[in-house]
């Protein structure tokens, strides 16, 4: 791998993205420690101090927009406005026919879902900043901190509004960063400023749980850590290349004196068909449950059961949810992004069978048949991922967002190996051009 990052930058266009790639980084970094104005930063950082900056219904959001989130910043919404636009868009192409059109006419339809994935993530971006400044004005954002309600000390209108339009303004900023990396970069832009955020969070996280160590002076906590850490990413690593391949065989035509097809291929069916979306949906499930009780500061039964049952992350109840939701969207997410019937369809109209299958009907029924089977431990290894490390690190007061947690090392893993594929293909692309010349 160092091999090829040092072939890359000899390579005088490669090093060009490369460089921009990591200019256009260095700025969302520094905008996530840009303050925004009506907040007392003084208030915030005693906040911070005093109470666990990663912990909270805030936690993941606050992860993924690399602790900007918790700081109030210019970034503070960070990328999810645009994740979750687009997993609106990608749900809604399924239930809504004129976008389901669009997404089959190609690269102008593409455009036009990418805009409309735009414009949503723009009002997202308002109803969650206004959502924040609501959360921060009331002290709710640091629950236990004594001055978490003068964060944000004039509450007028005016300063309200001034904060929401600049909290949307960085989310529409951010989502442009990450277009231009996608165009002008290496790999695909939300994705690597997703990694970025993540990975920020490192080293604060890992020097906690040495503070927090008491064997060594939390030395041996903190290498016990970085092993589970490692041994998870192997284990993520071969599970997310683990794939099915399904050979498929067209059949020779003859056109003229010209013979065409008569090739062999086969259809990928990766075991984590789903990727990271299940375990963003179930933890945005189980959050909607604590964030109404937590607003409402009500005392009621239901309440207080949710509280110490959904709120607690190391609940039992809470975990068997957690798990079982998992499960449940990985066969949602499944289905409706892999269709057999179409892709059985497309390999009749090309003259293309499965061996031994009958095209058409018995194809598609084969398909969905092993993609079944192959979900099945595919959706397992998700609700492991997401719960064996947060239990396993529990003891060593790391909480549900520690870096090395769940959906963190899939994000990371994921966004790593295609970045890596990319670099790896324009640089054998390189090689050809130069044995042909």
């Amino acid at each position: 791998m160092l091999t090829a990052f040092a072939r890359a930058f000899k390579t005088p266009d490669l090093r060009k993205k490369l460089l921009f790639t990591l200019g256009i980084i260095v700025i969302y970094r520094v905008g996530t420690h840009i303050p925004i104005p009506g907040v007392n930063y003084k208030n915030v950082q005693t906040c911070i101090d005093a109470a666990e900056a990663n912990s909270g219904l805030f936690g993941l959001v606050n992860m993924f927009s690399g602790g900007a989130l918790l700081q109030v910043t210019v970034f503070a919404l960070g990328i999810m406005p645009y994740i979750t636009a687009s997993i609106i868009l990608q749900l809604l192409t399924v239930v809504i026919p004129r976008l389901e059109a669009l997404k089959k006419e190609g690269q102008a339809g593409t455009a036009k879902i990418t805009q409309y994935t735009r414009y949503l993530t723009v009002a997202l971006a308002v109803l969650q900043g206004t959502g924040l400044v609501a959360t921060a004005r009331s002290g709710a954002l640091f629950s236990n901190c004594p001055v978490g309600s003068q964060i944000v000390p004039d509450q007028s209108i005016f300063v309200t509004i001034t904060m929401v339009i600049t909290m949307t303004a960085g989310t529409a900023l951010v989502m442009w960063l990450g277009e231009l990396i996608t165009d002008r970069g290496i790999g695909n832009g939300m994705s690597i400023l997703m990694f970025i955020s993540i990975a920020a969070t490192f080293p604060a996280a890992l020097w906690a749980i040495k503070e927090q160590g008491s064997l060594a002076g939390g030395w041996i906590e903190f290498g016990t850590v970085i092993l589970v850490g490692l041994v998870m990413v192997g284990l993520v690593v071969f599970v997310e290349q683990a794939q099915r391949r399904i050979p498929v065989q067209y059949a020779k035509r003859m056109i003229g004196r010209r013979s065409y097809g008569g090739t062999s291929t086969y259809i990928p069916l990766k075991v984590n068909q789903a990727g990271v979306i299940p375990v963003i949906f179930a933890s945005s499930l189980l959050y909607i449950p604590a964030l109404i009780v937590q607003f409402t500061n009500s005392t009621a039964g239901w309440a207080t059961w949710i509280r110490q049952n959904l709120a607690e992350t190391d609940a039992p109840a809470h975990i068997t949810l957690y798990f079982f939701l998992i499960v449940f969207f990985a066969f949602f997410y499944v289905a409706i992004s892999f269709n057999p019937e179409e892709v059985a369809d497309n390999m009749k109209k090309y003259g293309g069978f499965i061996p031994g299958i009958r095209a058409g009907r018995p194809t598609a029924e084969y398909l969905s048949y092993v993609l079944n089977r192959i979900t099945w431990p595919g959706s397992l290894y998700l609700g492991l991922i997401a719960l064996v490390p947060t239990m396993a690190l529990a003891g060593f007061g790391a909480n549900q967002n520690f870096p090395f947690g769940g959906t963190s090392i899939l994000i990371i893993v994921g966004v790593g190996l295609e970045t890596v594929k990319q670099i790896e293909s324009q640089l054998q692309q390189r090689n050809y051009e130069g044995f042909l010349r």
